[in-house]
């Protein structure tokens, strides 16, 4: 049975004081019999505060993004070792709220990616192709180029994980999610890329591909019975505490 991911990203949304009470409240609901990974990525400032009530660690530590230099002069950025000795395990990379905003291209993508490879983070990393490429035909070829700048050179060794989140951008926030069939579709584009560039071997050892875009309590499972993906990416969902357990429950029910 393959392991699911359920990943919250909580963006700028909460401060620390809502940020620790939504943990907790997270934390102490959580079910008993769980066979699910379940990561928690708040803002930078809540990490801390939020990894000392994590005490028996039943929920994972992520955060929102990292820079690709070990250390220097760089005004504003968080390093990968500075996100791991505040308790985090994975970092969100590339998502689209970064691509649009802040300009990363999949050069900055690929850097990030390989740094938190280096320093044994979990790097989830975010493709998705935009409203304008679907209605072109050209979504499977904007996927595929992502992930190939995003990865090649990078080569994830033992048991490091490589998480691709796929996000079609015209959904984020929405509010609407594509039908599941057609994630489905693309998560095989995005395998099969990956077994392309590194074999089936690595493809089944060390990555998982997950699906992010308006993910509700009430259409998740569409979502996870579909045999490639692994996963979801939760935005506004795990904002409310109810709604967040509720994923992970319909989760956990899947046979």
């Amino acid at each position: 049975m393959k392991k699911t991911y359920i990943i919250a990203n909580w963006k700028m949304q909460l401060g620390v004081e809502k940020s620790v009470e939504l943990f907790s409240q997270i934390v102490s609901n959580f079910p008993e019999k769980n066979k699910t990974e379940v990561v928690v990525c708040p803002a930078y400032t809540s990490l801390q505060k939020v990894n000392e009530l994590n005490k028996d660690k039943i929920v994972k530590l992520g955060a929102q993004d990292v820079f690709w230099e070990e250390s220097g002069a760089y005004t504003g950025e968080i390093s990968c070792e500075m996100l791991k000795e505040i308790g985090c395990e994975y970092v969100i990379i590339g998502h689209s709220d970064r691509r649009k905003y802040f300009k990363e291209d999949d050069e900055i993508i690929h850097h990030k990616a390989k740094t938190a490879l280096k320093c044994s983070l979990v790097p989830i990393v975010c493709v998705g192709e935009t409203f304008q490429e679907r209605q072109e035909g050209r979504k499977d070829y904007a996927i595929i180029s992502q992930v190939t700048k995003a990865l090649s050179g990078i080569k994830p060794v033992g048991n490091n994980k490589i998480i691709i989140a796929y996000e079609p951008v015209w959904v984020i926030g929405s509010g609407q999610a594509i039908n599941a069939e057609e994630a489905e579709h693309m998560h095989q584009v995005i395998r099969q890329t990956i077994v392309d560039l590194f074999g089936v071997s690595i493809m089944e050892k060390n990555f998982k591909i997950i699906y992010g875009g308006s993910i509700s309590k009430k259409i998740v499972k569409t979502f996870l019975i579909q045999p490639n993906i692994d996963g979801v990416l939760v935005g506004g969902a795990s904002l409310k505490p109810q709604e967040f357990l509720g994923i992970i429950e319909e989760a956990i029910s899947i046979k």
